[in-house]
């Protein structure tokens, strides 16, 4: 591939509390394919030198670049405080790898947001193309972005890949946030099938994607952790497991704030009543 077809093109643009929910597509030499992404660029104030601080939002499993922009309504808040939102994709598409599409649950739609090690899941390298390739191309590409001041935030499958990759990467990020993550996945049903498959046999590489796991490594955090949990959440039990990484986080003396939403569910309903603190949260620590 030449560098020129490397760099982003524009395929949306929509107009949004003065500001623009873009869409791009741009072929990833990390994943081997094609993506899309969105930015909602807040509206700029007068002077040409301004740069808006980042706020990388992961989604869940299924979930493509489009459901936050569409769904969340993180726009407003993110429009009065200056805060540009990225919006990923949640793994490689188009690649026709055998049984990528037999299940939500992983493969297309689930890239559980690491590095495949097994063969056949190569491409699977969404750690590396959130953490270095999608930084590298946005401050390459927009100027008026500042990567240097970001924060990162996603729902679910996106939640556990927002805690793990924060806490691997403290001096990227300047904090984090989530809704209903996959908190100890490799005691979870969804990050036991994903990482078998993704990751092989070998529990400690297992390890390195379990944010329950990372805390006790990776705990100068900077700013209080924010977690969203509805109590009424069908995955609560099984998959989502908060009370582990509570427990984990007590025992390192990591701020904190779980908060349980009574009565909601797992689904953007949930995260559009509650998505303003975050927006919020992140912009105290961007320093706005």
């Amino acid at each position: 591939m030449e560098g020129s077809d490397k760099k982003p093109t524009e395929i949306s643009s929509t107009k949004m509390f003065d500001g623009y929910n873009k869409r791009y597509k741009h072929y990833s030499p990390t994943l081997g394919c094609s993506m899309t992404f969105y930015i909602y660029f807040p509206p700029s104030p007068s002077g040409p030198s301004h740069k808006f601080p980042v706020l990388y939002w992961l989604s869940g499993l299924s979930c493509s670049d489009e459901n936050f922009i569409v769904k969340s309504g993180a726009q407003r808040v993110a429009s009065s405080k200056g805060v540009a939102l990225i919006a990923p994709d949640t793994s490689p598409r188009g690649l026709n790898v055998e049984g990528e599409s037999d299940s939500w649950d992983f493969g297309v739609g689930a890239g559980f947001y690491l590095n495949a090690t097994q063969a056949k899941w190569k491409n699977w390298q969404m750690y590396d193309y959130i953490v270095k390739e999608l930084p590298a191309l946005i401050s390459e590409n927009f100027p008026e972005l500042d990567t240097s001041r970001a924060s990162i935030s996603g729902h679910s499958m996106g939640g556990h890949g927002a805690l793990t990759i924060y806490l691997k990467n403290l001096d990227k990020y300047k904090s984090v946030s989530a809704f209903a993550p996959i908190v100890n996945p490799i005691n979870c049903p969804w990050g036991q099938k994903a990482f078998t498959n993704y990751l092989g046999e070998n529990k400690a590489a297992w390890e390195e994607y379990d944010a329950t796991f990372l805390i006790s490594r990776f705990n100068n955090v900077a700013a209080t952790i924010l977690i969203d949990q509805g109590d009424e959440d069908k995955f609560l039990q099984e998959q989502l497991l908060p009370h582990k990484f509570e427990e984990a986080c007590r025992k390192v003396n990591v701020p904190l704030l779980l908060r349980t939403q009574p009565g909601y569910d797992h689904s953007y309903y949930f995260i559009a009543t509650f998505i303003d603190d975050h927006i919020r949260h992140h912009a105290q620590a961007l320093n706005l």
